[in-house]
């Protein structure tokens, strides 16, 4: 694997921590870039980039002349956009809020984050497309940096409704790495929507790395919702036709997901709908999870495609 050539300007980890984020698949993910088995890469996209590890990883390591990410969580795509585009005025507000937490007793500490969330959710939905507000991603990132588990989780009316958690210091403006990850963005067309829009950049030119919702192992693994919006086995079949069009037209395709097998050895339902692709079974720890049982090694899915 080529070592990092410093295309973006440094290295940048993600800024808020998201249910799935893939930081501690990296090197598994890393061994199918495409440039590590002769291929360059120029154009990359990828359609569901939640926390983003995989997208910083790729822009600090190659010389990427376009890049394309989006998610159907319009909040997180204006905090993506804040970032990327309003930096100061979100460091501001970031800085003030840590320095009120962290100076906060417990009891205070709780009053904060309830009155900031009720805020989030009065606010959410009202910036629009294209106009984004600061305080909106100031306030997504410190009910992140401060929630419950780290989980990102709304319910049935779409209110973000995760509980406080408790966190001696957490790092609620950690300005040399927005600063790092700002300088990556400004290569990224940043889209909310679907990830079909992603189709009229992908070309055979393009890396394109696929981390929908995972399949839920069980029923009750469906506790947590990004979106009032589900992702069903439908939603999984539409999106590997997706994949299978895409390394049709030579895209370099990788896409993850749970693996069934973990809780039924005769769940080919995956391996099914990725037949004639490469399929292949890697370890990975779940780091976000309400239940310290879901934490422990699992298998995931990592396809590669084949056109």
């Amino acid at each position: 694997m080529p070592e990092p050539r410093g295309g973006g300007g440094g290295a940048a980890r993600p800024f808020v921590k998201w249910a799935g984020g893939k930081g501690q698949l990296l090197p598994e993910i890393r061994r199918r870039y495409p440039a590590g088995l002769g291929h360059t890469i120029r154009r990359y996209a990828e359609p569901f980039v939640g926390g983003g590890a995989v997208l910083l990883d790729v822009l600090t390591r190659f010389d990427i002349e376009e890049a394309y990410a989006s998610d159907s969580n319009p909040e997180l795509i204006n905090a993506y956009r804040a970032v990327r585009d309003g930096l100061e005025p979100l460091l501001g507000l970031l800085g003030a809020y840590e320095a009120e937490y962290l100076a906060a007793d417990g009891e205070a500490r709780k009053c904060m984050y309830l009155a900031n969330r009720s805020r989030y959710n009065a606010l959410r939905g009202g910036h629009g497309a294209a106009g984004g507000s600061a305080e909106l991603a100031a306030l997504l990132i410190f009910l992140n940096r401060t929630g419950f588990n780290g989980l990102y989780r709304v319910n049935a009316r779409g209110a973000y409704n995760v509980p406080h958690g408790r966190y001696g210091s957490p790092r609620i403006c950690d300005r040399g790495n927005l600063r790092a990850v700002s300088r990556l963005l400004q290569k990224v067309t940043l889209a909310c929507g679907d990830y079909a829009r992603a189709r009229d950049f992908i070309d055979g030119r393009t890396f394109a790395y696929l981390d929908p919702p995972y399949r839920p192992l069980t029923a009750t693994a469906r506790f947590t919702a990004y979106t009032p919006q589900g992702f069903d086995d439908a939603a999984q079949g539409r999106l590997a036709a997706f994949f299978g069009e895409m390394a049709a037209r030579g895209a370099w395709v990788v896409a993850s997901n749970s693996d069934p097998r973990n809780a039924d050895a005769g769940d080919l339902f995956m391996d099914r709908l990725y037949a004639g692709h490469e399929v292949a079974r890697v370890w990975a720890s779940r780091r976000i999870n309400r239940l310290g049982r879901g934490r422990g090694p699992m298998r995931e899915l990592l396809v590669t495609g084949v056109s």
